[in-house]
């Protein structure tokens, strides 16, 4: 595909999934959650329960590891009618708190693209989830020196988005997304007239799944972070 970036000043980036790993620790969680609860379901309800009930809690618990915690709980309680134990819930918040302890694992290039890129762009990061976790992450994984803002945001709609740039005084013209999500990194900053890089991860959300008919969009994909360097110097 044939992108001109000769006006973009501003790039954003994502943070789980195209700076660092993050959806492979939930699918290990939910892996673990349904060992302990297969006495009670099978394994592909006790999934699909938890998902329902993690999109149930979204708008009061926001996303991000302890949401997911919570839901677990929650699910655990249903899936059992309230009769799995005390030491199972205790097990189901370890599982959570071993999540936030992952240690930070960087993508492929990572550095080498944002040290590159932040002698000649303004770097900044867009992410989702929630502040504590993602602000922890960040400074775990050593590349604050590279973005001049972090922004954590409870979503990632064209409102979001508008309202950011508007706010941080970043023309819609001159900015540049990145990252994993169709849904959240590419598809809104398309509809607000900004440009949009897809990097795809090996694994999505569920929620994070979206179809869409490439030709009705206009965005740039490719298959690794690196290749941003053709096209952004």
């Amino acid at each position: 595909m044939e992108v001109d970036y000769s006006n973009i000043k501003v790039v954003g980036f994502d943070a789980d999934d195209t700076l660092w790993v993050n959806e492979t620790y939930f699918r290990e969680a939910e892996t673990k959650f349904g060992k302990l609860l297969e006495g009670y379901e099978t394994m592909n309800t006790i999934d699909q329960e938890l998902f329902r009930m993690e999109i149930k809690n979204l708008e009061l618990y926001g996303y991000g590891v302890k949401g997911f915690m919570l839901s677990m709980v929650e699910s655990a309680l249903e899936l059992s009618n309230n009769r799995v134990s005390q030491a199972t819930i205790g097990e189901i918040l370890n599982i959570g708190k071993e999540m936030l302890r992952q240690p930070v694992e960087l993508l492929g290039g990572v550095r080498e693209v944002l040290r590159k890129l932040s002698g000649n762009y303004r770097l900044i990061v867009l992410t989702k989830g929630d502040l504590l976790d993602q602000e922890r992450k960040l400074e775990r994984s050593g590349l604050s020196e590279f973005f001049q803002h972090v922004e954590v945001l409870s979503d990632k709609k064209e409102e979001n988005y508008l309202h950011l740039l508007n706010h941080l005084q970043i023309d819609v013209n001159e900015f540049l997304m990145i990252g994993n999500s169709l849904k959240s990194d590419v598809l809104p900053l398309v509809n607000i007239g900004a440009q949009a890089v897809h990097v795809p991860f090996h694994t999505t959300w569920q929620h994070e799944e979206v179809k869409v008919n490439e030709d009705d969009y206009k965005y740039l994909k490719i298959n690794r972070l690196t290749d941003i360097l053709g096209y952004l110097k």
